[in-house]
């Protein structure tokens, strides 16, 4: 089992930087790929960065290719997403999760992170 929390979310305006952290609890946390993923209003849930469990591979979203970048630290059960260059159209819920794999369904979520980029 892996417990996820995320945090760093708020209201910035466009064009600044946040960084998402999300803490894991649980003691297989670094053999779990991770991801971020984001639900706008009126929206599905899309995926926006992945991350190997060893932290060699990462992918994300051509939406958000070149502005968001992933990263983990095993050590302190930590993944993190730094945003730059936040647009209107990044708005969204932001989402941790966890699972073998990266993939749409992963095992284990958060409960989510709320970000509001003004124009």
């Amino acid at each position: 089992q892996v417990q996820l929390v995320e945090s760093g979310g708020g209201l910035v305006q466009a064009g600044d930087s946040l960084r998402l952290s999300c803490a894991a609890s649980g003691r297989t946390f670094s053999t779990y790929a991770l991801g971020w993923f984001r639900q706008a209003p009126g929206k599905e849930r899309e995926f926006v960065a992945g991350i190997t469990w060893s932290g060699d591979s990462t992918y994300y979203a051509d939406s958000v290719k070149g502005r968001f970048t992933i990263s983990r630290d095993n050590a302190k059960s930590t993944v993190y997403l730094q945003m730059s260059s936040l647009k209107p159209e990044d708005t969204a819920v932001y989402y941790c999760a966890a699972g073998i794999v990266i993939k749409a369904n992963m095992d284990y979520w958060g409960k989510g992170t709320l970000v509001t980029v003004s124009s």
